[in-house]
């Protein structure tokens, strides 16, 4: 009998210590987690550059926004000069194979990208310019859907305009300079935005047809240089980000007004 009792007593003591553990891990938890929410509280509040002074002050990151620049700006000059200059002679000039080109353009239109990768590699592999600023900007530097743009603009525009100029005595390479261009410059505005935002985003092509910390683009850079030796280093990825939008939109703000009137001027004449 005694010895059921003191049985008994354990059992009890020890539920009741069972229960006073529980009680204080629970209390221990409640504890971390406010003192969680207070040191993440403290650091959301405290507004810091110092993701931004680190990334600028990083050797790659300014190489990186340089080559950018300078693939973005070669390619948007060649996609809006091969566009206007090709779209105008197909949409203007008869000549024997017009049609047939017209259809191989709206041909590469529909082929993807990526299905060009390997075929280009292996002719920049053979010309020797892998690992060159030519193997970054040639294979973008015509652009199928910009000369197509252009083509069916210019079907839009008034063609006595130009009747009138060769009247005058005006050759063809000033009317296109003098009255094609200006009037193109809503179209061309479009064509320079679409030409920058699927260069200055491009990672895939950058990544395969260069392998020099010199040649790398921001894509490229940002997606090598943000990872830590364990971990991605989430702050700097961030900063760079932001910094790599900024000419989106400053490019959006400068060709504003022409889109604008691109679209208008396509509302009107539908």
């Amino acid at each position: 009998m005694r010895a059921k009792e003191i049985t008994s007593s354990f059992g009890y003591y020890g539920d009741a210590f069972d229960g006073l553990l529980e009680h204080q891990s629970g209390r221990f938890h409640i504890y971390a987690n406010l003192n969680r929410l207070e040191h993440s509280d403290s650091t959301r509040a405290r507004f810091t550059l110092d993701h931004y002074k680190a990334l600028l002050g990083a050797g790659g990151f300014p190489r990186y926004l340089v080559n950018s620049l300078i693939v973005a700006a070669f390619v948007v000059a060649g996609n809006v000069l091969t566009g206007a200059m090709v779209g105008y002679a197909l949409a203007r000039k008869r000549f024997p194979g017009n049609r047939a080109l017209t259809w191989g353009v709206l041909a590469t239109l529909m082929l993807p990208k990526q299905v060009l990768m390997i075929p280009l590699y292996l002719v920049l592999a053979k010309l020797h310019l892998l690992n060159t600023y030519a193997a970054l900007i040639l294979p973008f530097f015509v652009d199928a859907f910009s000369i197509f743009l252009i083509r069916q603009y210019v079907q839009q525009l008034p063609a006595e305009l130009e009747d009138a100029a060769r009247v005058d005595g005006a050759g063809e390479l000033r009317i296109f300079a003098t009255i094609v261009l200006p009037l193109l410059r809503p179209a061309l505005a479009v064509v320079a935005i679409n030409a920058f935002l699927l260069n200055w985003n491009s990672f895939l092509f950058p990544l395969i047809f260069t392998n020099s910390d010199r040649l790398r683009t921001l894509p490229v850079g940002l997606a090598l240089f943000a990872q830590g030796e364990h971990a991605v280093d989430w702050g700097l990825l961030m900063a760079g980000s932001t910094i790599s939008a900024l000419p989106v939109l400053l490019a959006f703000l400068v060709f504003q007004r022409h889109i604008i009137e691109g679209i208008t001027a396509g509302a009107e004449k539908g």
